[in-house]
């Protein structure tokens, strides 16, 4: 009769409280061992894993086999394209070397510009060139050193016409041209 009480549980249905109104999470477990209380552990019988014997037979030695053509063929076409790819980074290295050295040669030449639009902007001042022109000895021009042309009559040219050259004076104009251009090239 103690087993048969030992095996019923106290409380049957899962919405027993246990005074802190939480669950009891190990009920199940408690309850389980109350009910094989008595009761010899059982024992699990162990399978031993039987050893596995290799046997080694008579070794076969693989027949040479044949490398197809293509099969080099392609590795020599994979070993090419990977010397190409490190011939075009040693390019791409030295591109990237001259464009970093013209770029600092760029701004070299930008700093010098500045300054030479500056120096330029200085010589065309006004007083800068008074200065100068003083200097060299300049003055204005007088009143007795202006002169005025008067264009109020109308245009006029005058076109004077060359004369007709003959047969004989046009074939030696003609080799002495072909004379000085053929100087004119190899020289």
């Amino acid at each position: 009769m103690a087993a048969a009480a030992a095996r019923t549980p106290r409380y049957n249905h899962r919405s027993a409280t246990y005074g802190d109104l939480a669950y009891d999470l190990d009920r199940e477990l408690r309850e389980r061992q109350l009910s094989h209380a008595g009761e010899l552990p059982r024992r699990r019988e162990e399978t031993v894993a039987e050893p596995r014997v290799r046997s080694v037979t008579h070794a076969k030695v693989r027949e040479r086999q044949h490398v197809s053509f293509l099969t080099v063929l392609g590795f020599l076409a994979v070993a090419g394209l990977a010397v190409m790819t490190l011939l075009c980074h040693v390019q791409l290295t030295g591109l990237s070397s001259d464009v970093v050295s013209l770029n600092k040669e760029l701004r070299q030449l930008q700093t010098e510009n500045v300054s030479l639009t500056a120096e330029y902007a200085q010589m065309f001042d006004l007083d800068t060139v008074k200065e100068a022109a003083e200097s060299a000895g300049m003055a204005k021009p007088s009143s007795g050193q202006t002169y005025y042309m008067d264009l109020s009559d109308g245009d006029c040219a005058v076109v004077y016409q060359k004369r007709e050259t003959g047969l004989l004076e046009r074939v030696v104009t003609s080799l002495n041209h072909g004379v000085y251009a053929v100087v004119e090239y190899f020289g």
